[in-house]
């Protein structure tokens, strides 16, 4: 039943795309001897965008302004070159009569209808969870999108499907390499999987599993102990998901704990530690979409205060950290996890449970001469997790803020940490890492350096299909921006009327819906910050709030869009931190959306009901925090089964 409707929407979009492409006939750029317009590339319905006109009469560029009709409505506007930029807002399927002196210009639109930029993100996330295949889904998504995009350009179906087909790959794939950033997690996930392959290589881990098995001797100590990792790795989220999964995943193995498990705890105290850690890579980036809020609304307030005020009302990280917590101590799961855990306790099933993943390490059998010496590992683990502290220090250095005596030290490193740039210490990080991994094992004559580089390579390739899964996942997210997926989500629920006491929540959810839509928590964060903060502020001046009381829901809704993005993060199958978990555990990635979803959720439900709506009321963090803790163990004791 669900797959055929899947099948009927993925029909239905095709019919759309067809029916508009043959009807429309619009001429995205005309000509004239004083003037061309051009309009954008991709015209989406009732979002604001933008004309160009470019002028060929010289007697307009000497103009300090140039009156320009549009629809018959007169409009000023300051020339840039020879280019005249109008905004404009695009509705349906209509004409454009633009008139320069005494030429009259008509350009013919079909602009794509707004609700359908839902679609893309949709389909490849409906395709994951039911046939449980993400490489399709991806696929299926990306091309839905294009497949709108050129249905609605002036060419007849073939063209735009062969196009849309194009696109994916000359358009899309080549944009999302061409960010730096991806780029930099590509390399640091294939660094990472090649020390991590060598290290299993010169018997490295399995000394590190001999000396963890000391602490880590049960399921629950194992749980634990990866738990533990996860919270002291706070500074970065990629470091600490590929660190904690790649070291813990032969302690966890050994000790018939689920994979999936495994994947949850490490994806669950990432994202979570790192956004609420006053010293991490997201403090700058969070600092800066605070500030383009402040700055429209004249706050005095630094963005670092308001940071720090925030903190205590950031309920869904404090709430998952606990809530892991509760689920190991007392040795209970519920929902997909619970089979999953069931699964991975029968020795005789539980390689057949994860043959599925991606882990040709496992299948690497280690020579009996090669020494199992914890410290062939823990030593290059040890350089990327200090050499990244290092190296954001190093990028993020100010002489003006360490001389600043009125300033603390922890701020001072906040700011630092918060000013740096995480790819390059991610980076030269993992290189570290990999060169000292190689001297240890070609040093001490473990492995010969024709061995080394072999095991480098391997390394490597275990990591191919994460990174075809990411840039995929990357690539839906440029469609999904294109497409103004957010700004759909966001207009239909900002259109409903708020109480300013209801607002977090809003928020809390609004941003979840996005970051779940887009895969992306740091562009949800970018997307809302500049737009719900201001209209926090002027809703509880609206609702005759006074300044004091229109700050502690200020407060809240920072802490809730923030919040809430990590949440829609967690629960999305096209989240890059969801992929790379899923990557570092060697998890099977949609049975890792599957089992961590149940378990997202209910802590989000818990950090609505037993934290925003109260705070917002005015009710101390310091009542609501120790009463959600109750919550959560109580649903885990009566809930959970062994």
């Amino acid at each position: 039943m669900i797959k055929n409707s899947i099948l009927s929407i993925l029909l239905l979009l095709l019919l759309l795309s067809v029916q508009k492409a043959i009807a429309s006939d619009p001429e995205k750029k005309t000509i004239n001897k004083d003037f061309t317009v051009e309009l954008p590339k991709i015209i989406i319905g009732d979002i604001p965008s933008e004309i160009t006109l470019h002028l060929k009469d010289e007697s307009h560029l000497n103009k300090d302004s140039v009156l320009v009709k549009i629809n018959g409505s007169d409009v000023w506007v300051q020339p840039e070159l020879n280019q005249l930029k109008i905004p404009f807002v695009f509705k349906g399927k209509d004409a454009l009569i633009v008139s320069i002196s005494q030429q009259t210009q008509k350009v013919n639109y079909t602009a794509i209808p707004l609700w359908m930029s839902i679609l893309p993100p949709l389909i490849a996330i409906l395709i994951a969870l039911v046939f449980k295949e993400v490489f399709s889904a991806l696929f299926v998504g990306l091309f839905s999108g294009t497949l709108i995009i050129f249905g609605y350009q002036d060419i007849s179906f073939f063209s735009a499907f062969f196009k849309a087909i194009f696109a994916i790959s000359d358009t899309y794939i080549i944009q999302s390499l061409a960010d730096t950033g991806h780029i930099s997690i590509i390399v640091f996930s294939m660094l990472i999987g090649a020390m991590v392959n060598l290290i299993t290589q010169n018997g490295g881990m399995q000394g590190v599993v001999n000396k963890l098995s000391r602490f880590a001797n049960s399921s629950r100590s194992g749980q634990f102990v990866t738990w533990l990792l996860g919270v002291l790795i706070f500074f970065d989220d990629y470091a600490n998901t590929l660190v904690v999964g790649n070291t813990m995943r032969p302690v966890t193995d050994k000790l018939k704990i689920s994979r999936e498990k495994l994947a949850y705890i490490v994806d669950s105290t990432a994202a979570p530690v790192a956004s609420i850690a006053m010293i991490t890579t997201w403090i700058g980036i969070e600092l800066s979409y605070i500030q383009s809020a402040t700055v429209q609304i004249n706050i005095d307030e630094s963005p670092y205060s308001i940071f720090l005020n925030s903190l205590p009302t950031r309920f869904y990280p404090f709430f998952t950290l606990f809530f892991i917590l509760m689920i190991v101590i007392l040795k209970k799961d519920f929902g997909p996890m619970y089979n999953a855990e069931k699964r991975a306790k029968s020795e005789t099933k539980f390689s057949e449970v994860n043959k599925h993943s991606n882990d040709e390490v496992d299948s690497m059998e280690i020579s009996p001469e090669i020494p199992t010496r914890w410290y062939n590992a823990g030593i290059p683990v040890m350089v990327v997790i200090f050499g990244t502290f290092a190296g954001l220090i190093y990028t993020g250095w100010n002489e003006n803020i360490w001389a600043n005596s009125s300033i603390s030290f922890g701020t001072k490193l906040s700011h630092i940490i918060g000013a740096s740039d995480s790819y390059l210490a991610l980076l030269w990080s993992s290189i570290s890492a990999v060169l000292v991994a190689a001297s240890l094992s070609i040093g001490q004559r473990i492995l010969s350096l024709n061995k080394t580089i072999d095991a480098l390579i391997k390394g490597f390739k275990t990591m191919l299909t994460a990174i075809l899964i990411l840039i995929l996942a990357w690539s839906l997210a440029d469609i999904t921006k294109d497409l103004h997926t957010a700004d759909f989500i966001s207009k239909i629920l900002i259109a409903t009327e708020v109480p300013p006491q209801f607002l977090s929540t809003f928020t809390f959810i609004l941003s979840a819906l996005i970051a779940f839509s887009t895969g992306s928590s740091w562009g949800t964060m970018a997307i809302l910050y500049p737009l719900i903060l201001p209209a926090s502020w002027a809703l509880c001046h609206s609702a005759g709030m006074s300044d004091i009381q229109s700050m502690n829901i200020f407060y809240i809704t920072v802490s809730a869009i923030l919040a809430g993005s990590v949440l829609g993060d967690h629960c999305s199958p096209i989240s890059d931190t969801t992929i790379l978990s899923s990557l570092a555990s060697s998890c099977n990635h949609i049975e890792h959306v599957r089992t961590q979803l149940p378990y997202a959720l209910t802590v989000g439900a818990v950090a609505i009901i037993f934290g925003l709506l109260p705070a917002s009321y005015g009710i101390s963090s310091w009542i609501l925090i120790p009463l959600g803790f109750i919550s959560l163990f109580l649903i885990v004791k009566f809930i959970g089964r062994r």
